[in-house]
């Protein structure tokens, strides 16, 4: 009896040795997750700017830091799509000011609001349709084009306005870029971005659609193979991108009331640096919404936080581009430790 005892106890106390290692193993690889490390970030930046300023965690000021960064916010969630499937599109920026441009110049010939509107998602939708089409029908790289065509699309504008603008729009076009949801203090900029970051996660997470992404981005060659219409997925998110500069032009060109040729100028980066920096391999086939999301408020709360502490421009630049080196290192680095760790478990096993 004795005997048994102790045998019972051993095993108990290996069962309680295994489950605690366990334990310990998945709450290793919970918090080394690329998404939990944003998360945690996203905290550390709250505490420490509501300790450094009284204003920063003000809801009504918090509220009004996302009238800064909402547009740039909209152009990453198509962004997500084009990267995810190995591409790449630097000139989202660049279809911003033509739509801009385009909705100026319909208002100088008479168009109002809503014709305004309808003008720059179109002109949106025909610059993603132009760089979509010479990707995918002439098999060129998608930095070329979009390069090339960026010149182009800004060089419209620039070529019939110079250094002069348009500075008069209807004031019911205002709204966009400028209101609030009802008699809230939510801005409209910001309850369209959440509806539609809502929308591309689910098609990215729950529809074939998405999973063709992730298809492509891992492998073009056993995509297609497996019978998935590469060029026109690829197509297709070209003319998202360019529907969704649309929408950002419209709410840009509403909240500062203005249309230049150097309207936008950088945003195609930031918005790249939005994707990469919440998660999304510069490789394709990797990633998800959330943590786009999360680092479209992790960057436009630090940006927030600095210019309450009356930091340089410089400085947000440097900081945001140290982030952004971390989001292309640091994956990786998470990658190698859950394949050691792995390979560890496995030996043990054998």
């Amino acid at each position: 009896m004795s005997d048994n005892k102790k045998g019972r106890n051993s095993l108990v106390d290996t069962s309680r040795l295994i489950n605690e290692s366990n334990l310990k193993e998945r709450l290793g690889n919970f918090f080394i997750q690329w998404e939990v490390i944003l998360v945690l970030m996203f905290i550390f930046e709250i505490i420490l700017f509501t300790n450094l300023s009284p204003y920063f965690l003000d809801y009504f000021n918090m509220m009004n830091a996302t009238f800064t960064f909402m547009e740039k916010a909209i152009l990453a969630l198509p962004m997500i799509f084009v990267i995810m499937s190995g591409d790449i599109d630097i000139s989202v920026a660049a279809i911003i000011a033509l739509c801009s441009f385009a909705m100026g110049f319909a208002y100088q010939a008479g168009v109002q609001t809503a014709g305004i509107v309808l003008i720059g998602l179109g002109a949106g939708v025909a610059a993603g349709a132009f760089n979509g089409f010479f990707i995918t029908r002439f098999g060129m790289p998608a930095i070329a084009v979009t390069l090339a065509s960026s010149s182009l699309f800004r060089g419209i504008s620039q070529a019939v306005l110079a250094d002069k603008a348009y500075t008069k729009y209807p004031e019911s076009f205002a709204y966009f870029g400028q209101g609030y949801v009802g008699n809230s203090l939510v801005p409209f900029e910001l309850l369209l971005f959440v509806v539609l970051a809502a929308i591309m996660g689910f098609v990215l997470h729950k529809t074939t659609y998405g999973r063709k992404l992730y298809a492509i981005g891992n492998s073009l060659s056993a995509a297609r193979f497996s019978g998935i219409r590469v060029n026109r997925i690829r197509f297709i998110n070209f003319v998202l991108n360019g529907l969704f500069a649309g929408i950002s032009a419209i709410l840009l060109t509403s909240r500062i009331g203005s249309t230049r040729p150097n309207i936008a100028t950088g945003f195609e980066l930031e918005a790249i640096m939005l994707v990469v920096l919440g998660g999304v391999s510069i490789n394709g086939g990797k990633g998800n919404i959330f943590g786009v999301v999360l680092a479209v408020f992790l960057i436009g709360y630090l940006k927030f936080g600095m210019g309450l502490m009356m930091l340089s421009a410089k400085v947000m630049i440097i900081t945001t581009g140290l982030l952004l080196i971390i989001a292309v290192l640091l994956p990786g680095i998470l990658d190698a430790i859950k394949s050691s760790r792995k390979l560890a478990r496995q030996q043990q096993g054998v």
